[in-house]
């Protein structure tokens, strides 16, 4: 971002918004399973906290919308920003899915299955925004990794509560 300048400001803003809605509306199916649902199930000893997880995703979200400030700002006229906006737009929609059938719908299998499609997304995600930006694809590493941690809990929660 060394070229950065003040009327990339809106654009920077409007990027990170748009992840935080994505997440917000993950939200609505996830807040208030938390204490009723999803307490009651068996996890391992290792789960991370409850009062851990909204800040790490607030990070997160900044990260992820910061790295799609970085592709945005190359360009809507190039190919190779439109596709990757579309692989981008499907990686944070199966994002919200993954809530949406998780905790709205009380399905632990449909969770790992959501889950281990978005790894692959995410994976995918990072492989075109990094050949247009290598920032904006190393900045989608953290989100990656807390995936595959997601990913794992994910696998254990359904081995746990057949």
């Amino acid at each position: 971002m060394n070229d950065f300048r003040i009327r990339d400001v809106p654009k920077l803003l409007i990027s990170i918004l748009i992840v935080f809605f994505a997440g917000a509306v993950g939200t609505l199916y996830t807040l208030k399973q938390i204490t009723t649902w999803y307490v009651y199930l068996a996890k391992p000893g290792w789960t991370p906290p409850n009062w851990a997880v909204g800040p790490i995703w607030s990070v997160l979200y900044v990260f992820i919308g910061t790295s799609l400030f970085l592709i945005w700002r190359k360009g809507l006229g190039r190919k190779d920003v439109q596709i990757a906006l579309i692989v981008f737009a499907v990686q944070l929609g199966i994002n919200v899915l993954w809530s949406l059938v998780f905790f709205g719908s009380h399905s632990i299998f449909g969770g790992l299955i959501m889950v281990l499609i978005l790894w692959v997304a995410i994976i995918i995600n990072i492989f075109v925004f990094y050949r247009i930006s290598r920032p904006a694809g190393l900045l989608l590493i953290p989100y990656l990794i807390w995936v595959s941690i997601a990913s794992y809990l994910q696998y254990n929660l359904f081995i746990l509560n057949p």
